[in-house]
C-alpha cells in the first residue's frame, strides 16, 4: 500500500494520512466557494448581467464530463502527482513530462494569484485604506508563509486549518445567501435571463461569462493529486474528485443567485460604478458591521486555499522528481520528519509563488496571471482526458475499481470537447481597448512557460536517465 521512493532519490515512503473526508475537504477547500465566487463575480455581472448566473450551470455540466474522466484515471493510477502520472502511463515519458510541467506553473502561478488577491482583503480586516503596492506585497507574502506553515507542520495541522476554511465557507456562502434569497430579494428569479441593461440574454455576453466562471470551478483534481496518501484510493480518491466538484458548484450557484437578486442597485453593479458589488450588498441589507466578518471568512478562505493548491503542487513536483524528471530531482524527492512529507518540495513551490508575486505588482501582469491559471488548468485537464480517449479508441482501455460503465467512450468524447471549446473560449481575446501583452495574456503566458519546458527538457535529457519510481499497488 505504502508508496516506495525510486531508485536513489533518497526519498522514504508517504504516508497515508489522509481519508476520504480529508481528501474531499482538501480539494473543497482548493476550489473554495467563496474563492470561486468572489474573484469572478463582479466581472462576470459586468460581462453578461445577471444571466451570467445560468453560466454555470454551463460550466459545471463541463467540468463534471472533466470530473468523471479524471476520477477513473485516479482509480486506475492512484499516484502522487496526478494529472501527471496518468498521462504519463497514457502517453508516455514525453507527454506526461509536458502536462506536469504545464500543471505545475499553472498551480505555481494560481497560488501567486490568490495571495496577491487575498491582500486587499486583509486590508479592509485591519482597516488599511488604499494601501500601497509595496503594502500589499507584504501582504500577499505574509499570507504564503501562513500557507506554507501550514503545510510543512504536517497532515493534522493542514486538516484542522482546512477544517475551519470550510466553516467558513459554509457561514460565507450558503448562510448569507439563505438570508437574502429569503429576506432581501430585490430583483425577481426571472432576472437571471436578463442581460446587460436589462436587455435580453447575448451569446457573445455568454462566451465571456463562461469564460470567466471557468476560474470557479477548478481543483477537483487535488484529491487525485495526494492519492499515494489516501486510504483505500482506488475506491476513495474517485469519489472525493467528483464530490468536491459538485458540492462547492451548488453552495457557488446557490450563493451566487442570493446575491444577484439582493443586488439594491443593479445598474450601478453592472456599470462598474459599484465596485465591489458583494460587499455592497451585504452591507445594504445585513449593515456595515457584517463588513469586517465577512473579510475575515474571505482571507480565511484564501489562505486555506492556498494551502491547499500548494499542497498539490508539492505533490506534483515530488513526483516529477521521484521519476528524476526535474533538476534538483533527488532534493526535491526527499522526504522528512515522521510524517514523511515531502518539505523540500513545498519550500520549492513556496520559493517559485513568492518569485512571482513580484510580477503581480503590475495590475496589468495580475490579470495576466489571472488568464495563464485559468486556462492552464483547462490544458493541464486536456493531457489525462484526450490520452484517455486514444486509449479508448486503441482499445487499450482497462477499468479500475471507479468506473462510469458503458458510457464511458461518449463521456471521455464529449469531456474533450468542451475542454477544446474552453481552452479557446478563455484564450479568446476580448479587450481591444487594453494592451496587447493583457489581451493576449493566455496565449503569451502559454508560450513563455512552454519555451522554458523545452530549454529545461532539453539541457536534461543528454545526462539524465528516466527512474521511474517504484510506485505504489493500491
Amino acid at each position: 500500500m505504502a508508496a516506495a521512493s525510486a531508485p536513489g532519490a533518497g526519498a522514504g515512503e508517504l504516508k497515508r494520512e489522509f481519508t476520504f473526508r480529508s481528501a474531499f475537504s482538501l480539494a473543497f477547500a482548493f476550489i473554495s466557494p467563496i474563492i470561486g465566487l468572489y474573484t469572478i463575480f463582479a466581472l462576470a455581472l459586468g460581462s453578461a448581467g445577471p444571466s451570467f448566473w445560468l453560466g454555470f450551470a454551463v460550466v459545471l455540466g463541463g467540468q463534471l464530463l472533466v470530473a468523471l474522466v479524471l476520477a477513473e484515471l485516479s482509480s486506475r493510477w492512484p499516484l502522487a502527482g496526478g494529472l501527471y502520472k496518468w498521462t504519463q502511463r497514457l502517453a508516455g515519458r514525453n507527454v506526461g513530462w509536458a502536462a506536469g510541467w504545464a500543471y505545475v506553473w499553472t498551480l505555481v502561478v494560481l497560488v501567486t494569484a490568490q495571495c496577491y488577491a487575498a491582500a486587499p482583503f486583509f486590508c479592509g480586516l485591519v482597516g488599511i485604506d488604499e494601501p500601497s503596492k509595496a503594502v500589499l506585497l507584504l501582504i500577499a507574502g505574509g499570507v504564503l508563509l501562513v500557507a506554507t506553515a501550514a503545510n510543512v507542520l504536517g497532515p493534522k495541522a493542514l486538516k484542522v486549518f482546512v477544517a475551519l476554511s470550510i466553516s467558513a465557507e459554509l457561514i460565507g456562502s450558503v448562510v448569507i445567501g439563505t438570508i437574502l434569497l429569503l429576506f432581501f430579494r430585490e430583483q425577481p428569479i426571472s432576472a437571471v435571463f436578463d442581460g446587460v441593461d436589462g436587455g435580453s440574454l447575448s451569446f457573445t455576453a455568454m462566451l465571456a461569462a463562461v469564460a470567466l466562471i471557468g476560474w470557479s470551478f477548478i481543483g477537483f483534481e487535488s484529491a487525485g493529486d495526494i492519492a499515494e496518501e489516501v486510504d483505500e484510493p482506488t475506491k476513495q480518491v474517485p469519489k472525493a474528485l467528483v464530490l468536491s466538484l459538485l458540492v462547492v458548484a451548488l453552495i457557488v450557484m446557490y450563493a451566487a443567485l442570493g446575491l444577484v437578486l439582493a443586488i439594491p442597485d443593479l445598474g450601478a453593479a453592472i456599470s462598474g460604478a459599484d465596485p465591489d458589488p458583494i460587499l455592497s450588498t451585504v452591507s445594504a441589507h445585513l449593515g456595515d458591521g457584517i463588513a469586517k466578518p465577512l473579510f475575515a471568512m474571505v482571507v480565511l478562505a484564501f489562505i486555506a486555499g492556498i494551502a491547499a493548491v500548494q499542497a498539490a503542487v508539492s505533490r506534483v513536483l515530488f513526483s516529477l522528481g521521484r521519476d528524476r524528471e526535474l533538476p534538483a530531482a533527488g532534493w526535491l524527492s526527499q522526504l522528512s520528519g515522521r510524517d514523511q512529507l515531502p518539505r523540500n518540495a513545498i519550500g520549492a513551490s513556496a520559493v517559485a509563488a513568492a518569485a512571482c508575486l513580484f510580477v503581480a505588482l503590475s495590475d496589468d501582469a495580475y490579470a495576466t496571471l489571472i488568464s495563464m491559471a485559468t486556462v492552464g488548468f483547462y490544458i493541464a485537464f486536456a493531457f489525462p482526458v484526450f490520452g484517455a480517449l486514444a486509449s479508448r479508441l486503441r482499445g487499450t482501455w482497462a477499468d479500475g475499481d471507479w468506473k462510469v460503465g458503458r458510457m464511458g467512450l461518449a463521456v471521455n468524447v464529449a469531456a474533450a470537447a468542451w475542454l477544446a471549446f474552453e481552452i479557446v473560449n478563455i484564450a479568446w481575446p476580448r479587450l481591444p481597448d487594453a494592451a496587447w501583452y493583457v489581451n493576449y495574456g493566455a496565449i503569451l503566458m502559454v508560450v513563455v512557460v512552454a519555451i522554458g519546458g523545452v530549454a529545461v527538457r532539453a539541457a536534461m535529457r543528454p545526462r539524465t536517465a528516466f527512474e521511474p519510481a517504484l510506485e505504489p499497488v493500491a
